[in-house]
């Protein structure tokens, strides 16, 4: 049960289910408010951060720049979009009500983000790190859009609300696998010219041996679920 709460839950953080819940809730507020700026501000910060977020990616995968120490591959981009997307579509539904509720409704979009960027580590996608600093950088993304996107205080109609509510509640059982790993491990090889993406267990596999030729012991870390499922074929 515990597998399947996680396994649903951090399906919440795919590219794929928020983007299209945030492009509506751009697209309303600009056809409302009749004035870009605030969709353009949230757009930028959160394109921003999934830039930066890539190129961890592909700079592993494609040059073998990572950090074994921590177990870090790159940045989680669950974590980072559930981060950057959910507090300030939460904050945009609740515009026109009062400072307490705006406050809450940020506190619960960073809540809801920080179980989805813990989802990553329970179901052994991402290393605590990887998440961590997902969740960091889907922060600032977040607090940066807020304030400069002086979203206009306007009444979210029931109709934009139920169907976010909706595809946030339905998509993630039913929806087909995320495309985007792949894409990224694709395009990764593409530019730099490797036979086949870097990969964790290769990190892994050396930083274990250049522990044991130093005579270091492994990390803690090194007896995880994550990191033996990761190794055993080395064995």
């Amino acid at each position: 049960m515990a597998f399947d709460f996680w396994n649903l839950l951090t399906r919440l953080g795919e590219a794929q289910i928020l983007l299209p819940a945030m492009f509506a809730t751009c697209v309303w507020l600009v056809l409302r408010s009749h004035k870009p700026r605030a969709a353009l501000v949230w757009g930028g910060c959160t394109a921003a951060a999934a830039l930066l977020t890539t190129v961890t990616k592909v700079a592993f995968f494609g040059w073998e720049i990572g950090y074994a120490p921590l177990n870090f591959t790159g940045i989680s981009g669950h974590a980072m979009f559930s981060t950057a997307v959910l507090p300030v579509l939460l904050r945009v539904l609740v515009a026109d009500r009062g400072p307490r509720r705006q406050a809450a409704a940020v506190a619960v979009g960073v809540l809801l983000a920080a179980l989805i960027a813990w989802s990553r580590v329970q179901v052994l996608a991402h290393s605590p790190a990887e998440a961590l600093v997902g969740f960091a950088l889907g922060l600032a993304a977040a607090l940066a859009a807020l304030r400069g996107m002086h979203a206009p205080p306007l009444h979210a109609p029931r109709t934009l609300v139920a169907g976010l509510a909706a595809w946030m509640l339905l998509t993630p059982a039913g929806a087909p696998p995320s495309p985007t790993h792949s894409m990224v491990m694709q395009l990764s090889v593409a530019l730099s010219g490797r036979d086949e993406p870097y990969q964790r267990w290769m990190m892994l596999r050396d930083y274990r041996h250049e522990l044991q030729r130093k005579g270091l012991p492994l990390p803690p870390y090194f007896t995880g679920p994550m990191v033996m499922g990761r190794i055993r074929p080395l064995e």
